[in-house]
């Protein structure tokens, strides 16, 4: 009788031991969610770069799964993040171009004289979306932000769509007071003086996951580390400058960097010593993060996903980069402008694995909630699919991809709709309701239409993205009755001669040895530790 007592004793306490290490552990895992801003697809050394250095992003990637045909939602900024939000194609949510940018005729404004005004869009995230962020808060989950929203003014920040802790977002679309302190940010504290950006914004981060850790280690985060980095304007410390500029310099300067493609300057080279430190510097943050993910244990129930809202810059704002051998970059139709670097690691992933299936924005939300076991959203983010049968079970989902941007980009970009089905790629043009068709497998450089070899494919294409702007009820361009294409001749005209021979001056300039901003940037930038 006293053993079984005893036997009965020990089972109970046995079974009470085993709930209080159950309870210990997170119901679900943990969200660490990492975007860069005009990042490049280019832009890594994993990617092929020889001039930039990211050791950090490599090693993401080579712990991780490396996604060659990732895609943002939009070839901006402000449509895509909306799009990663709520995992919706840009005309549902109504955020079709980076808010703040001109529209219908105010765009006259801009002095372009373009044919068409472009459409009218939402300028706040709309509040009835019920974005990644609100759905994991309803899940136990306690949200953080640190860095970029740019999805509207005060009223339709972070903590209106449902972060409950945020560090530097609002509404502004760069860092308004540059890369170092102060940043002239009313959501984030500056630091000491000459104190960066990116590494503060991982500071944050780390913090957030050891105090998290420390008061709610039952409970899950997600993490939305939003860098303000590789926008522009661009600026780094005077040791990454010289010494990406020597880097240059070994690799062998090239004579002439820029090319007009149809409307501005694009960079041909990666050469750019400014750009090239404000990547290092955003890589050191992620290393930063990664470290302290690691060292936590955190890293064993962690999903981590890193991206980029939309192609690195390759002309207009800072002319940056390049992303040879796409064509284009930020802000145009072509694979430059939204085809995006992209990883994910997860605990058992199969690390350093390629997945070349055409993946996109919309995507991150239900595989988010995939991934955490946790209640689908279809009629939310009925744009996106889960990514995670495609790295498990080698899923190849058979389905078509769309953007809309009927809008005028500041990098050259032109009023357009794309699909991309399968190796197909179908450009809409509302200036001339014209298309072009591109083999992306044997044309990646969507250097040659190939309409009239396969005008049956550009019929089926066409029908089927005219049926997806239907469908979404996109707003579209309309012509302005005002056009003068005298006007616009002389415009692109400056284009093609001052702008392109201000560039290629301003790039030497740069990597002469001598080269300073102004003559105070290198004083107020001094490192910190």
């Amino acid at each position: 009788m006293e053993k079984i007592v005893n036997g009965v004793l020990m089972t109970a306490a046995l079974l009470a031991a085993s709930s209080q290490v159950e309870a210990k552990k997170p119901k679900h895992p943990n969200v660490l969610f990492i975007l860069a801003d005009d990042y490049g697809w280019m832009d890594l050394g994993c990617m092929g770069s020889k001039f930039y250095e990211t050791p950090n992003l490599d090693r993401l990637a080579s712990e991780g799964v490396k996604f060659t045909n990732a895609y943002s939602a939009c070839q901006v900024s402000s449509p895509s993040r909306a799009s990663l939000m709520t995992g919706k194609y840009t005309p549902r949510h109504g955020v079709t171009d980076w808010i703040g940018e001109k529209s219908g005729e105010n765009w006259r404004k801009m002095k372009r004289h373009s044919k068409l005004l472009p459409a009218d869009y939402a300028w706040n995230l709309p509040a009835n979306e019920y974005t990644i962020a609100e759905c994991l808060r309803d899940n136990g989950y306690t949200t953080f932000i640190a860095g970029k929203w740019h999805l509207g003014d005060e009223g339709s920040w972070p903590e209106d769509h449902g972060f409950m802790i945020n560090k530097g977002g609002w509404s502004a679309g760069s860092p308004t007071g540059g890369y170092f302190s102060p940043y002239k940010n009313p959501k984030l504290e500056d630091g000491p003086a000459g104190e960066n950006l990116s590494i503060r914004l991982g500071k944050e981060t780390v913090n957030f996951m050891r105090e998290h850790k420390k008061k709610h280690n039952n409970k899950p985060f997600f993490a939305y580390l939003s860098f303000y980095a590789v926008h522009g304007p661009l600026q780094t410390t005077k040791e990454n400058w010289s010494y990406f500029r020597d880097k240059a310099e070994k690799m062998g300067i090239a004579d002439k960097a820029f090319e007009v493609d149809r409307t501005l300057p694009v960079r041909q080279v990666q050469d750019n010593p400014v750009y090239a430190g404000v990547i290092k510097e955003m890589d050191d943050a992620v290393g930063m993060v990664l470290d302290e993910l690691k060292r936590l244990g955190l890293d064993e129930n962690t999903l981590v996903i890193f991206t980029s809202d939309n192609g690195g810059v390759t002309s207009g704002d800072s002319y940056s980069s390049s992303q040879l051998p796409l064509r284009g970059g930020k802000g145009r139709q072509w694979e430059g402008g939204i085809r995006v670097p992209a990883m994910m690691y997860y605990k058992g992933c199969n690390a350093g694995s390629v997945c070349d299936v055409p993946v996109i924005g919309t995507d991150f939300y239900p595989t988010i909630l995939d991934y955490a076991g946790l209640e689908m959203h279809p009629e939310q983010h009925k744009d996106g699919i889960s990514i995670m049968p495609v790295l498990k079970e080698g899923a190849k989902p058979e389905r078509s991809l769309f953007w809309h941007y009927p809008h005028y980009g500041n990098q050259g970009g032109e009023p357009s709709s794309i699909i991309r089905k399968g190796d197909w790629k179908l450009i809409y043009y509302y200036e001339s309701n014209h298309s072009e068709l591109y083999n992306l497998a044997m044309d990646l450089s969507e250097s040659e239409p190939l309409n009239v070899q396969f005008p049956d494919k550009v019929k089926e294409l066409e029908g089927e993205l005219m049926a997806w702007l239907d469908e979404v009820d996109a707003r579209k361009p309309v012509a302005d009755p005002l056009y003068d294409p005298k006007k616009e001749a002389e415009v692109k005209k400056n284009w093609r001669t001052k702008t392109l021979n201000a560039q290629e001056k301003s790039r030497k300039k740069m990597l002469q040895k001598d080269w300073q901003p102004n003559a105070n940037w290198w004083k107020s930038m001094t490192t910190v530790d």
